[in-house]
Order: C-alpha cells, then sequence, then structure tokens
C-alpha cells in the first residue's frame, strides 16, 4: 500500500492517561483488567446480525484489513478529561508502539506476543500476552468478524456506522466501539471500555497509511539497569 497522508482525524485508543495515574492503573485500563476490588461489568450478549448486519461487517473488515501500517501523532483524551499527546506506530500484524511525550514518562509496545509497558521514571518494565488487550483485534493479521469476535451492537445514522464488540472468549479484556463515516468508509472514532466501564478515547492527526516501519520501533524496550544506562530520562 503507498503512503498517504489522512485529511481528517481518526480516534483509536489504546491506553489511558499516565499522568498522576500509576502503571497498574494505565495497564488495567490497556487489558480491560479490572482496577478496582468489585465485581468486573457483565459483557453484553451477541446481537442476532441481520443480512444487513453481515454485509456491513464484511465491508467493514476489508476496510480495517486493508491498513498494513500507520504513523501518527494523537491526543488521548482519558474519562476524566484529562488529555495526553504522543507519537503511534502499527504495523500488521503484531506491531504496535505508543510514545507518549512528557511528562508522561511511558512507552507502549506491542510486538506480536506481548505488550510492553516501560515506564521510565521508575525504569520498570512489566508485559501481558497481547491476546489479554483489546489492542489484539487491531494487530491480528487478518481482521475478519469470525466467531472469536462477539458484536453486540450496530448503529447505523446518515453517513455513518458505529459497531461495538469484544473477544468472545475474553470478554473482561474489554470492548471496543469503532464508529466510521460511510460511503466511503473511514475510521473516524475508536473507543476502548474497560472491565469498570472507563472509557478511553486518541484523536489521530497527520496519519499516514502505508510505507515501511524500522523494525526498532517494535522491538522490547530495555530498563537502564538493563543497558547500563544512568540517565534519569534516557531512551528505552
Amino acid at each position: 500500500m503507498t503512503q498517504q497522508r489522512s485529511p481528517r482525524l481518526a480516534r483509536i485508543p489504546f491506553a489511558r492517561n499516565r499522568v498522576s495515574l500509576s502503571r497498574r492503573t494505565l495497564l488495567g485500563a490497556l487489558a480491560g483488567l479490572p482496577l478496582i476490588a468489585s465485581a468486573a461489568m457483565a459483557a453484553d450478549q451477541a446481537m442476532q446480525l441481520s443480512d444487513e448486519d453481515k454485509a456491513d461487517l464484511k465491508r467493514v473488515a476489508a476496510y480495517l484489513d486493508g491498513i498494513r501500517s500507520l504513523r501518527a501523532r494523537f491526543q488521548q483524551i482519558a474519562s476524566t478529561g484529562s488529555i495526553s499527546f504522543g507519537k503511534i506506530y502499527l504495523r500488521r500484524p503484531g506491531d504496535l508502539r505508543v510514545e507518549y511525550d512528557p511528562p508522561v514518562p511511558v512507552l507502549l509496545v506491542a510486538d506480536g506476543f506481548w505488550v510492553s509497558y516501560y515506564d521510565k521514571q521508575l525504569d520498570q518494565l512489566t508485559q501481558i500476552p497481547i491476546e489479554e488487550t483489546p489492542i489484539w483485534f487491531l494487530v491480528q493479521n487478518t481482521i475478519q468478524f469470525t466467531s472469536k469476535i462477539t458484536v453486540t451492537n450496530i448503529e447505523r445514522s446518515p453517513g455513518a456506522i458505529r459497531l461495538t464488540m469484544h473477544q468472545t472468549d475474553k470478554p473482561d479484556a474489554g470492548s471496543a466501539s469503532l464508529t466510521f463515516a460511510d460511503e466511503p468508509l473511514e475510521l473516524r472514532q475508536w473507543k476502548i471500555t474497560d472491565s469498570q466501564g472507563t472509557e478511553v478515547e486518541i484523536a489521530l492527526q497527520d496519519a499516514e497509511f502505508g510505507g515501511a516501519l524500522s523494525n526498532d520501533l517494535f522491538a522490547v524496550p530495555k530498563t537502564r539497569r538493563q543497558t547500563g544506562a544512568t540517565n534519569s530520562g534516557g531512551k528505552s
């Protein structure tokens, strides 16, 4: 696919705002894990798909499957209203990198197997299986609405369509709502809801689709202890 610059904004959230939040909170928002000692929200039930629903899901899958790589700036809005900024890189299958601008000392990298969370300030690295996060749907090799994905709602309005879904065998890993402009399809908004009902959005800016991305972008971060670096703001 040739490199193209998106003329509009799309919203794709991957992680909750980190300013004044703990590593556990950010990882919880990313992975859809419970953040407090209370019962997780029950996942919505699968909807009965009409022929129109099935046709729309086929169109959406073909559109998303055509996005093999992406780079963009982003603005992230947490449910509290706090805002952070950074850069995002996506390369399917499997690879994702989310770099936050200071003062958020966070780097998130998915390498096809793990999602690695590196806190530069604490020099701590935490990893969780990619299958345990909502990121799984976006970075799989082929994007299809199979039995592995439970679609719980499809909403239509003039010129727009919105899908809500979760992993069938991991409903507590969070749900995703995707909103598209229609005719032609264009992803406008991606909202992740975790098991406690916390919602996160990211707006992409100057997105470029297609083009090669360096393997180094998706290498597992190394701590300063591993590299022998002493600079508290050292590169990962």
